[in-house]
């Protein structure tokens, strides 16, 4: 109870929460309404293995993994990409959504945690459908770009790693999309902190990715290459459908 003796909403119990609802109570109500109950098993032991680990904030909400899953199945992916994976919940989401014989890249500096959530996959029966990469991935993005071949061979890519290198990212995968396929980029409201004032009291490492995520959302939003779509799922994420 508060001094006043007014009742508090309770908090939101979801690890890793960036909902950017003001309300703790709506979001909880959505998770447990709508999101929990249909949860793969996986998913949800992922989510509860990952919500031990010190990091636990890296990790894609349940709510987010809910509608990448959902929206994988309706634009019918089958080739897609993960820049960014941490432990593999939203891996986990994509592989469960495509196809027997779909496939995802998945690039990221540190085994050590998708090997957190790999036994999880492999229980899944979908660890046939990732091909792990450990390591920075602009430099095998510059590889692939160099590959004609590989241009508009994705149908859909998901980037949730180093803002600051978000647009050396969109470089680089819009040749690597397909004209009608989807690139998904997270965090694209930044704990809401894209509207603080200047002095606004913010956490250092928001302080210091703000400003690469202000400048990704103002050259997306005049990129003619693209339709965007950007949603407050989460902490913000931003959908490109590529047109030109």
């Amino acid at each position: 109870m508060a001094a006043t003796g007014e009742a508090q909403p309770a908090k939101h119990q979801e690890v890793g929460h960036k909902s950017l609802l003001q309300s703790d109570a709506l979001y909880q109500y959505i998770l447990e309404t709508s999101v929990y109950p249909r949860e793969p098993e996986p998913m949800k032991e992922l989510r509860e293995v990952t919500a031990k680990h010190p990091w636990n904030l890296m990790t894609t909400s349940a709510d987010e993994g809910q509608f990448l899953n959902m929206l994988l199945k309706l634009i019918n992916a089958k080739n897609t990409m993960e820049i960014g994976v941490y432990t593999g919940y939203s891996l986990l989401s994509t592989a469960l959504a495509l196809p027997e014989d779909g496939k995802i890249l998945a690039l990221d500096i540190n085994r050590e945690n998708y090997e957190i959530g790999l036994p999880i996959i492999e229980k899944a029966g979908v660890a046939h459908k990732i091909d792990f990469r450990e390591g920075p991935a602009l430099p095998l993005l510059d590889e692939m770009v160099n590959d004609v071949k590989l241009h508009g061979s994705f149908d859909f890519i998901f980037v949730d790693a180093d803002k600051d290198n978000y647009l050396n990212y969109h470089k680089r995968l819009i040749d690597l999309i397909k004209i009608g396929g989807v690139i998904g980029y997270d965090n694209t409201l930044w704990n809401g902190s894209l509207v603080a004032p200047p002095d606004a009291p913010l956490r250092k490492y928001v302080r210091y990715y703000r400003d690469f995520v202000l400048e990704l959302n103002k050259a997306l939003a005049v990129d003619p290459r693209v339709e965007i779509c950007q949603l407050p799922v989460g902490d913000g994420i931003t959908l490109c459908r590529r047109i030109s």
